[in-house]
């Protein structure tokens, strides 16, 4: 059980070292670093890697631009990446608004080349949706055209929140996409609150996804993420883990 480190990106950016451990103990087993991370020094992600593993902490995975899939960035991100113990490096977005199936077929080559690489590395690339990847295009879902389009091993990152507002049903996603769902972020939605809405105050099936991700999924770790809410983003983190704790007992 992790978090995605955009959660507390404000606290993050003043101190890095800081906002890490404050999350560790709180109880986080792992945390996943977000695109800012690129811009380290391969002697810099030494340093958190030994900051990670003095507090016993892991980093899975990583959020990507789109930019780090190109020919002349992915060498850095996979040595960043190997440095920190991350095995996943996930695309957060396609980097621009996209109109068409076959802008998106586009993106899924992105992916496969990019996917190619990191697996002669012992890692895997992935995608992570917002609400724009499951909105129909032509009566197609991107979603579906980048799960048809890349290798069974790149990981679909679920971020059920976007998955919910979009009007699509994370369960049936995850059933339709067997051993693909490695990674989700456990993002809420409400219609009255948005994603300021805590883990579980929100539409998402938790029970229900939870049950499809462990039975059929593929799920090997979680990530809370919360864009903001009514509390300050460390007592944020630590009410949402203290809801998936009691949740999972």
């Amino acid at each position: 059980m992790g978090l995605e480190l955009y959660s507390v990106r404000e606290e993050l950016k003043k101190d890095l070292p800081g906002t890490v451990r404050a999350v560790a103990k709180m109880g986080y087993e792992c945390v996943e670093f977000y695109s800012p991370y690129f811009e380290w020094t391969a002697a810099q992600a030494k340093e958190i890697r030994a900051l990670l593993d003095d507090l016993g902490v892991k980093c899975y995975s990583t959020h990507n631009s789109a930019r780090s899939f190109l020919p002349e960035n992915i060498g850095h991100a996979i040595e960043l990446n190997q440095i920190i113990g991350s095995r996943l490096v996930v695309m957060a977005s396609a980097g621009r608004r996209i109109d068409t199936l076959d802008g998106w077929k586009q993106v899924a080559s992105q992916l496969t080349e990019g996917a190619a690489k990191l697996k002669s590395a012992g890692m895997r690339a992935g995608f992570h949706n917002h609400a724009a990847e499951f909105r129909p295009i032509d009566g197609v879902r991107p979603m579906e055209v980048l799960a048809k389009n890349t290798p069974r091993d790149v990981v679909l990152q679920l971020d059920v929140g976007t998955c919910v507002e979009a009007g699509s049903d994370p369960v049936t996603w995850i059933r339709q996409n067997p051993g693909r769902i490695a990674s989700m972020h456990l993002k809420e939605w409400s219609k009255t609150t948005g994603y300021k809405a805590l883990f579980a105050d929100g539409a998402a099936p938790w029970k229900a996804i939870f049950d499809a991700a462990e039975k059929t999924g593929g799920i090997e770790f979680y990530l809370i993420e919360q864009e903001g809410s009514d509390f300050t983003p460390f007592d944020t983190a630590e009410r949402c883990l203290a809801t998936y704790r009691k949740m999972r007992k």
